[in-house]
């Protein structure tokens, strides 16, 4: 089949993003400390198996696994040399594993640093490693961009004009937020109203939230609500965590089932999301729950 045009497609139906990528490749052996979108290279089927489990269960996107992979984040690693090869790869895998029958999201995370004056970098630099990252997932096939998990609107935005000089194709931007009282606010303190205005004032097609610390599904459902409001008429995506995680026997954990998600997805459609998957802790098992419920 050939791939409807995104934002046509999310006129007509709610559709279901994917879930984590790092919590499925650390279950593949991943390491504490290496680098995971180093795997688009020297583990290449493990990512594309991951990508077909998603999609496998009723998922009708995946996202490329570049979420680290700018040349600052990878600099971390000694690999500030690879962004082109290591997120080439990650949209072929990706294209390879959804073929015409589901969309791909290249994946944009924050860069690692800080913007002027809390840090050293300016707009004009941080446009430029947006860009390197973009123009390669670009060059392997993507349908979209994602950005996410971000804190500044100013990064965020800067990452969405770089998507939107490079090619016309729809820019996902997200906002990771945590409770402070009774407001949502993201790590830099920014509410989801300013926020959601400094991506669609940079071009954003598809606007909201993902990850989070220290909210449960109800607070996701409220921040569902605040979204919704705050982006006027851009369709609005959530993809939250499996619930608040908490440590046992040394190990983090998402208490959320597959079933509580189910029931969490209903609740985010009938406040208005139209696109919607899982952060951190989520499995093709919760994604799988959640398309039933969306059915």
């Amino acid at each position: 089949m050939s791939r409807e045009n995104l934002l046509e497609a999310l006129a007509g139906r709610v559709l279901l993003c994917d879930g984590a990528m790092g919590t499925q490749l650390i279950a593949a052996g991943l390491e504490v400390g290496v680098c995971g979108e180093g795997w688009n290279l020297d583990h290449a089927d493990c990512v594309e198996a991951i990508h077909r489990r998603y999609l496998d269960a009723g998922c009708d996107m995946v996202t490329t696994n570049t979420f680290q992979a700018t040349r600052t984040a990878l600099a971390m690693h000694g690999l500030d040399d690879q962004v082109a090869p290591i997120s080439q790869a990650a949209a072929e895998l990706a294209r390879r594993a959804a073929g015409d029958a589901a969309w791909v999201l290249g994946d944009v995370g924050p860069f690692g640093g800080f913007l002027e004056p809390m840090g050293d970098v300016t707009i004009d630099q941080l446009h430029d490693i947006f860009t390197e990252q973009i123009a390669a997932l670009d060059a392997g096939g993507v349908d979209a961009v994602i950005v996410e998990t971000m804190s500044d609107p100013a990064e965020s935005a800067t990452a969405v004009r770089a998507a939107k000089t490079l090619a016309n194709r729809p820019v996902i931007a997200t906002f990771a937020f945590q409770k402070a009282g009774d407001r949502m606010l993201t790590m830099m303190g920014t509410d989801p109203a300013a926020a959601l205005a400094a991506v669609l004032d940079a071009g954003a097609d598809i606007v909201g939230a993902n990850c989070g610390t220290g909210l449960d599904l109800d607070d996701y459902v409220r921040l569902a609500e605040q979204l919704v409001d705050a982006a006027g008429s851009a369709p609005v995506i959530l993809q939250a965590n499996a619930g608040s995680p908490v440590q046992r026997d040394g190990q983090t954990h998402f208490p959320a089932t597959p079933n509580d998600m189910a029931r969490a997805v209903r609740r985010f459609r009938d406040a208005g999301v139209r696109l919607i998957g899982g952060c951190c802790g989520t499995t093709p098992e919760h994604l799988a729950a959640m398309r039933t419920a969306l059915m």
